[in-house]
């Protein structure tokens, strides 16, 4: 079934979709059930157990201290930076968290259980709370799964496929563009007609205007810091540096200078993202800045960016959301499940082809530039040092964004038809991260994780 924008663009905290944001989730989803079934004021202790690749790189992603601010009833959507670093001191200093926000029990992060050589059957990211009464006898136990973008699941029935119930739904690229021709539409429209069966018109352009500010916020936080990144990698923050350098460079815009500022705010917004700063997920928050990047070109080096900004910010991420909803409809958006492929991969097939239909591209280049951007991001692995969103997945951002446009671009020189399409494209990601080995799907155990020695590997 079409995935909506608003599920593909989401508000959370760093460093990871999967691993921090959909962790938090978990945890109030677990703390609303026990509220919801009048057992909150009966719990006395909770034990939290991660598997698979949330144990593997739990500590480096910021898992565990995202799980106690989540038990504390606290969400990634709305949680400020200063009052999760705040929070995050307390819990440190004391061992202890307010379950729900009022009911004091005893749990710190190193007593978090972690099972990194245990995947569960339903997906590498799965964790289970269990809470206690003071006889030490169970309450409530249950089982979640960080599946990607945040996105949080408890039973495999919620995420079963359905097959298109009218004209406004699509499941394949084929039928999205099948869609669009029939009417004459663009894909934007078609998204845009989608989005209008679950709420009206301008709050559907409300809420994305409203997403390109939290981006923007992003990169400007990023330019505004300087220092090193939090972790054992010490690496040192650029793109204030960059900033400075190219605003005395290029202080009018000048088009020569677009790919440096398409990489600079690929990486201000990722090097945010790593600090456990603000984030939109677009798709995941370890691919946050590609999108963010693309449009910034789409604003301020096209036609339409410079004739109608609005206009084209809400087609750029209704193209990019209609996309995406294919990829997590057919495929994984998971570094758990396919590699990064299904990160940094998806997020540039999705400004790709919104980048071509703001060129003027018809949906068939849009979904030629989408396959495109895709198909050379075929196999491409999930192997952050450390455990951290660090390296290589900052600059590997900003190189993602310039293969984005490059796609738009090549789609564009053509009429639309093309040999691969984006539906082979995107069963061939899923065949290649089944295929691929798990010590390259965000365990750290593999590729540079494995290569470049740290002197503290926090997973």
């Amino acid at each position: 079934m079409t995935i909506s924008v608003f599920e593909l663009f989401s508000i959370g905290i760093g460093p990871s979709s999967s691993h921090t944001v959909g962790p938090m989730r978990a945890a109030a989803m677990f703390t609303d059930e026990l509220q919801a079934r009048d057992l909150l004021s009966d719990v006395t202790a909770v034990r939290v157990e991660l598997y698979g690749s949330l144990a593997a790189t739990g500590a480096g992603h910021g898992t565990m201290s995202a799980i106690l601010l989540g038990l504390e009833g606290l969400r990634p959507e709305s949680i400020e930076t200063d009052e999760k670093e705040h929070r995050i001191e307390i819990l440190r200093a004391t061992g202890q968290l307010r379950l729900g926000g009022r009911i004091l029990i005893d749990l710190a992060e190193d007593e978090i259980v972690l099972h990194p050589h245990t995947v569960l059957d339903f997906h590498p990211n799965g964790m289970t709370l269990t809470a206690y009464a003071r006889d030490g006898h169970e309450l409530w136990t249950q089982t979640y799964f960080s599946v990607g973008g945040g996105s949080v699941v408890s039973d495999v029935d919620q995420v079963a496929t359905s097959k298109p119930v009218d004209d406004i739904e699509f499941r394949t690229a084929a039928q999205l563009v099948s869609l669009a021709q029939d009417s004459g539409r663009s894909v934007s429209a078609v998204m845009f007609d989608f989005e209008r069966t679950r709420r009206p018109a301008h709050e559907v352009r409300n809420r994305l205007r409203h997403i390109r500010d939290v981006m923007v916020r992003c990169q400007a936080n990023g330019i505004s810091r300087t220092g090193y990144l939090p972790g054992s990698l010490h690496v040192r923050r650029r793109a204030k540096d960059w900033y400075d350098k190219l605003s005395a460079q290029d202080p009018n815009h000048d088009p020569t200078f677009a790919e440096d500022w398409v990489n600079l705010v690929a990486l201000a917004v990722n090097e945010e993202n790593a600090s456990g700063g603000r984030v939109v997920t677009a798709p995941t928050n370890g691919a946050a800045g590609i999108i963010p990047a693309v449009l910034h070109y789409a604003l301020n080096y096209t036609e339409a960016g410079e004739r109608d900004p609005d206009d084209t910010i809400i087609r750029f991420l209704l193209t990019a959301g209609a996309i995406g909803s294919l990829y997590v409809e057919r495929s994984s958006i998971s570094g758990a499940v396919v590699g990064c492929q299904g990160e940094v991969g998806s997020a540039a097939s999705m400004a790709a082809g919104a980048l071509a239909e703001i060129l003027g591209g018809t949906p068939e280049q849009v979904e030629n530039a989408a396959e495109i951007a895709m198909e050379h991001s075929l196999g491409l692995t999930c192997d952050p040092i450390g455990g951290l969103v660090q390296i290589p997945c900052i600059e590997r951002n900003a190189i993602s964004a310039g293969k984005a446009i490059n796609a738009a671009r090549m789609a564009l020189r053509g009429d639309g038809t093309h040999r691969v399409s984006l539906d082979e494209v995107i069963e061939t990601m899923l065949a290649t991260g089944r295929d691929m080995s798990s010590k390259y799907k965000e365990t750290s155990t593999g590729g540079l994780a494995a290569q470049v020695s740290v002197n503290l590997i926090e997973c």
